[in-house]
């Protein structure tokens, strides 16, 4: 069957869906293969429960008219999803960055449904099958997408922005994280890079952070123009919203905790400009708006005020947390997990977290950080588990405490422990 037959039927059908313990009447099932499940095996499950047909390898041996049989059915969705982004005349902003992604797109999503109707990515989906799953999810009303775009290895932004097609663009920053998928950090900036390289291939536009030195010279080696945002003429604080104030008076408060988020914060705002949306909306839009998910989140407990940041974390995101923890009033306290995924970087990372927190009240989690932090007396734990357990037995009160991990690491488990 071809990518159009198949897009026919998806045409009709509820949607696309990949897991059968969520499949709802007249879906369209794709079975996806990995390292530890096999969708296929669950296909004619799939139509039992109402899909209205399944996408199969080719090697399925079951006969049913509703099994449509490809040769790898992880590049059909792909296929798929591309055939629909083509039939879409819209704008499309692809966004990717090691840090500040999903809170960025949930910004610009909210400041463009101040004038559109608006399609994005939802939650963390943004990966080789979440990207195809977000754009077969757009709606032929919407008038702008936005899809987020992750990456762990050099090349995993290329079938990403094949399925997307943006022809808008924005790399929140390039830090150290998943450096070893990527190998270096030039490693990333090739991987980052790659959204830079389909812009100027397809006479897209960019938005870039006119303060950070790498991007720009990663947009100067491509001879790649961009639509600039930045902090000049404007002061930002964080106490601990982040407030930014400009030059000409106007103030925007926020319910965003670091004053890192203010290159996410103007970014969203630059694309709203561009975009048209009037000032006045875009500003209450951001006002606003919410953290959620463990990000830049703040929590007011009985005991204590808590920054929930502990969705991830890498050298760079972690290090400005603790620059914002540092800016805050009171006694502070840092609940940090280990950082995943840094490869032979990975020792001196954590030492190097580890210096930071000289004189900083610490309890930390995880392995890396146990063998960082020897002899310096800074309580750690193995598990997140362990940790919150001790804080159960010995509460800290009167406190605002910083709480950061790699995802790996669970650390949003200690929050009912404060």
């Amino acid at each position: 069957m071809s990518i159009k037959d198949l897009y026919q039927i998806f045409l009709h059908s509820a949607g696309v869906n990949t897991d059968t313990r969520s499949i709802q009447p007249g879906q369209l099932f794709v079975a996806l293969k990995g390292e530890n499940f096999d969708g296929n095996t669950f296909a004619l499950q799939a139509l039992e429960a109402g899909a209205c047909c399944a996408v199969v390898n080719d090697s399925v041996a079951a006969e049913d008219p509703r099994l449509v049989k490809v040769p790898d059915t992880l590049s059909a969705l792909q296929e798929l999803a591309a055939y629909h982004r083509r039939q879409l005349g819209i704008p499309v902003i692809g966004l990717s960055g090691t840090n500040g992604k999903t809170t960025t797109k949930e910004l610009i999503k909210a400041v463009l449904s101040a004038k559109y109707r608006v399609a994005a990515t939802e939650g963390n989906l943004n990966n080789d099958i979440g990207v195809p799953l977000t754009v077969l999810k757009i709606k032929a009303d919407a008038e702008i997408a936005i899809v987020e775009m992750g990456a762990s290895h050099p090349e995993d932004l290329r079938p990403l922005l094949v399925v997307s097609q943006p022809t808008h663009g924005l790399i929140t920053n390039v830090g150290k994280a998943h450096l070893l998928g990527f190998g270096s950090f030039e490693g990333v900036k090739h991987a980052k890079g790659l959204l830079y390289d389909y812009l100027k291939a397809h006479e897209g536009v960019a938005f870039a952070n006119a303060d950070d030195e790498t991007l720009q010279g990663m947009l100067w080696e491509r001879e790649l123009g961009c639509i600039p945002y930045g902090l000049d003429g404007i002061s930002v604080s964080s106490t601990p919203f982040l407030r930014l104030k400009w030059a000409d008076g106007k103030v925007l408060d926020t319910h965003l905790v670091g004053a890192y988020n203010a290159c996410n914060v103007l970014a969203a705002l630059k694309i709203g400009w561009f975009f048209c949306v009037p000032e006045a909306d875009a500003f209450n839009a951001i006002a606003d708006y919410t953290p959620s998910n463990n990000r830049s989140q703040l929590l007011k407990t009985e005991r204590n005020t808590v920054i929930v940041d502990a969705y991830n974390a890498n050298p760079s995101s972690m290090a400005v947390a603790l620059d914002n923890l540092a800016l805050c009033e009171g006694r502070k306290v840092a609940l940090l997990g280990d950082m995943r995924e840094l490869g032979a970087d990975s020792a001196a990372e954590h030492k190097r977290i580890v210096e930071r927190l000289a004189g900083v009240e610490a309890y930390l989690v995880g392995e890396e950080f146990t063998a960082a932090a020897a002899g310096t007396g800074i309580p750690c734990f193995p598990t997140s588990d362990d940790l919150a357990a001790y804080l159960k037995e010995h509460p800290l009160e009167g406190c605002i405490i910083l709480v950061k991990g790699s995802r790996g690491t669970r650390m949003e488990k200690v929050i009912p422990s404060l």
